[in-house]
């Protein structure tokens, strides 16, 4: 995906220059309206290396270093260009020159440094800090140049700078950038309201032209339901994703426009490796091998609305996706629920909410496919309000939501032994070795294998059930447009709360 800074500089709007406002004139601001399921309960913050960050807000009003581009690798964005040492231990960045901040401060050098120094202070908590340990110290050369030393080589370092976190604030912002959200991306805050309507405005002094857009506005709205309720309403001018049930409200209606893309996230539940019974590999292989995944995607996400995926984090089109297979087993479940000690069956409880308008799908067709295997799976409802910090790596078995990320990212982040978002606590040393090779591999080849054998142990012990990569239909208003003008599969909007 390309940076939102890129993606919505140039979204495109109707001839008469107005989104949500039909009734005014032809003068009237263009402004953008969503809505966000405040899935941080109204803590949402604008510090993008927080736990609380506001996703939504954030990485349209911030930068990043590096994005990627639309043939998968990384591009230019704040930095220009870079090249590693012999060892790949270090990485030299050129930055880009002439770029301002929201407060009219020059970006350079000092503001990557002190950033990172921010990332790495435990007293900030990020959970960056894990996902980016591989950094030792980032230097300022000049101005316009850092050098990132790093305590392991690592071949494809860049793209871990592509992380939707690893965004750049003024050097001496950090004590207040969760209210003012200060950034040199296209639109800069002006209202911060998660709980009601945040609101920012378009950068005319943006480094990649000033945004079409004068204003965007986004308006908490928890319930997934209510989302699409106030598209149709027309309270909203955009909504993300439906699922294959609302799709149908939007079809055939020339006031909205579905569009279906690829897109890489995936959801699904998660089970803490700590907790019986999930703390038998045994037990957690069963609760895999239950699911027929084609048939869950097509009742959830409608035909053709997800990929199969054998509980594999990473993204089909990843260039080190390994190829599995894994057909619905239930005898061969029940025989190992057998061997764990539950020969007559297992009762577990799942906890999942309406904040997404896939999971509660997700979570009846398990219960339905699971009980075929003898496995009884009780399904708690959680208030939308609050979610991520509430329930998500809090309960013994949840649904969850990630967006794609690059597989050297997606594995680290969420399976290494010691990341702080390793939402089932899956740990194994054997895996993370697996990481370290291949990060030090020279050649693409072995780097491919290491990480394709990683994957392998996730289906044969890991505790996420991820049953389908998901293609996603999004709902644009009438006069909304510019949205397929560029390649979807890269510069989407990742719109994840959790994120």
């Amino acid at each position: 995906m390309n940076d939102i800074s890129k993606f919505l500089a140039t979204t495109a709007l109707c001839a008469s220059g107005m989104i949500g406002l039909s009734a005014q004139s032809a003068y009237a601001e263009k402004v953008l309206r969503f809505g966000h399921p405040v899935g941080m309960g109204g803590a949402e913050s604008m510090d993008p290396i927080g736990t609380n960050r506001f996703y939504y807000a954030v990485i349209i009003a911030q930068n990043k270093l590096v994005r990627i581009a639309p043939d998968g690798r990384p591009e230019a964005s704040l930095a220009v260009s870079w090249e590693a040492s012999e060892d790949a231990k270090n990485w030299t960045f050129n930055l880009r020159e002439g770029v301002t901040f929201h407060d009219g401060s020059t970006f350079d050098a000092a503001d990557v440094v002190e950033q990172f120094k921010r990332i790495k202070d435990p007293a900030n908590e990020s959970p960056l800090a894990s996902a980016l340990e591989i950094v030792e110290t980032v230097e300022a050369v000049d101005d316009h140049k850092v050098i990132f030393h790093l305590n392991n080589a690592h071949a494809d370092f860049p793209l871990l700078l592509t992380d939707y976190r690893v965004r750049m604030i003024p050097s001496e912002s950090g004590a207040t950038i969760g209210d003012t959200g200060i950034g040199t991306g296209p639109f800069k805050l002006d209202t911060l309201d998660p709980e009601g309507t945040t609101v920012l405005v378009g950068n005319p002094d943006y480094w990649e032209g000033a945004p079409k857009l004068d204003r965007i506005e986004i308006i908490g709205i928890p319930d997934a339901q209510a989302r699409v309720q106030a598209m149709l309403g027309g309270q909203i001018d955009w909504i993300l994703s439906v699922n294959a049930q609302q799709a149908p409200l939007f079809a055939n209606n020339d006031s909205f426009t579905l569009q279906s893309y690829s897109a890489g996230d995936w959801k699904g539940i998660s089970f803490d490796v700590r907790e019986a019974p999930f703390d038998d590999p045994k037990v957690r292989k069963a609760l895999r091998m239950v699911v027929d995944r084609k048939a869950m995607a097509e009742l959830v996400v409608g035909p053709n609305g997800g990929t199969v995926s054998c509980d594999n984090p990473v993204f089909p089109a990843d260039q080190y996706r390994a190829e599995q297979s894994c057909p619905q087993d239930i005898e061969g479940a029940k025989a190992l629920l057998a061997e764990a000690g539950y020969p007559d069956g297992i009762d577990i409880e799942i906890s999942t909410s309406n904040l997404d308008q896939h999971w509660v799908n997700i979570a009846e067709v398990y219960q339905q496919q699971a009980a075929a295997a003898g496995i009884n799976v009780s399904i708690n409802m959680e208030p939308s309000d609050g979610y991520w910090s509430d329930v998500w790596m809090k309960h013994p078995a949840f649904l969850s939501w990630w967006s794609s990320r690059p597989a050297d990212q997606i594995l680290n982040e969420a399976f290494r032994g010691s990341a702080s978002w390793n939402e089932s606590r899956y740990s194994n040393p054997e895996f993370d070795d697996k990481l370290d090779a291949a990060r030090r591999a020279p050649s693409f080849e072995e780097r491919a294998a290491l990480y394709g054998d990683a994957q392998t142990l996730l289906w044969e012990e890991g505790g996420t059930l991820i049953p389908f990569h998901l293609n996603i239909t999004r709902v644009l208003a009438e006069g909304v447009s510019g949205f397929d003008e560029i390649d979807e599969q890269h510069t989407r909007w990742h719109l994840v709360g959790k994120e």
